[in-house]
Parts: C-alpha cells; sequence; structure tokens
C-alpha cells in the first residue's frame, strides 16, 4: 500500500470511529481524543498488525479505550441530542417530534446488550453492510446476521415495555 492510499485509508477509518464514538455517548473532545491516541498506537504497532485486520484493529482499541474512559469517570454515558433550528411553527413540531423519537431509541439502545447496540448503530446509522461490520468487529458475517436478528428481537421487546411502561404511568 503506497504512502497516500494509506493516509486516506487511515483518514476514512479514523472518521467512522469519531462518528461511531460520538453516536455511543462519547464528548467531541473525548472521541477525538481517543480517534488520535488509537492511531497513534496504530502507527507504533503498524508492523504487529496484519493488514487485512488493521481496520478490526482500529475499531477495537479505539472501543476498548472509550470503555475504559467510561469506566474511569464511573458515570454513564449520555447520548448527544443534535441541537434544534428553528424555521417556522411546523418545523419546531416536527424537530421536536423527531428528537422525542430519536430520545426514545437511544434510550432503548441503552438497555440493549452492549454487542447488540454496537450492531445495530453500525447497520443502520453508518449504515455498513454485514461484511463491513463483520471485518470491523473480527467476526463472521454468518455472526453478524444472527446479532442482527437477535438485536432487532431484543430492542422490539424493550421498545414495547419501554412504551408500555408509559400508558401505565410507571
Amino acid at each position: 500500500m503506497n504512502h497516500n492510499a494509506f493516509n486516506q485509508a487511515l483518514k476514512e477509518k479514523s472518521t467512522l470511529i469519531f462518528r461511531y464514538l460520538l453516536k455511543n455517548g462519547a464528548t467531541k473532545s473525548d472521541a477525538e481524543d481517543i480517534v488520535q491516541d488509537t492511531l497513534y498506537k496504530a502507527l507504533l504497532s503498524i508492523d504487529a498488525i496484519q493488514p487485512e485486520k488493521f481496520a478490526s484493529w482500529l475499531f477495537r482499541v479505539a472501543v476498548n479505550q472509550y470503555y475504559d474512559l467510561c469506566r474511569k469517570r464511573k458515570r454513564r454515558p449520555e447520548l448527544p441530542m443534535d441541537s434544534i433550528v428553528l424555521i417556522s411553527q411546523g418545523a419546531l413540531e416536527d424537530e421536536l417530534l423527531r428528537k422525542e423519537t430519536r430520545k426514545e431509541i437511544y434510550e432503548t439502545l441503552g438497555e440493549l446488550n452492549p454487542t447488540y447496540k454496537h450492531v445495530l448503530l453500525l447497520k443502520y446509522d453508518f449504515d455498513l453492510s454485514y461484511k463491513e461490520i463483520a471485518a470491523l468487529l473480527d467476526v463472521k458475517e454468518d455472526t453478524v446476521k444472527t446479532w442482527l436478528h437477535r438485536a432487532r428481537n431484543q430492542f422490539k421487546k424493550a421498545y414495547e415495555r419501554m412504551n408500555q411502561n408509559e400508558r401505565e404511568g410507571t
């Protein structure tokens, strides 16, 4: 791999990792720090990493650093919500509905098994293929398909349970 292609690959993977960390509740500055540390570690260990596993290695190092940061702070990560741009009353209502739905989805995701949460985010937020997810997580495609099936079922049950609790007032 030539120098320019390697730099482009690093840039693409670091952007993907950064966005993924933000979706999982990292602050912008934490995500930037984690990506920088991950790239630094990658450059230090470049000879020890197999080229075909480089992307999954970067992803795993970044996610582990984020988990370490969360454990260190002993806090539950909050999911960032986008700021609202107000144009008209109709736009305000639409934006509030989208924000409420997004909040419900993220709350439901927070109740899921972490592996299932990750595969759902990678598939539906980042629009990655089964093959790409398998490469990032260093598992077989069939495993990704199984996890996604189970994750969808677990999400559906958790979402229904959450809505049922709201209707009952608990």
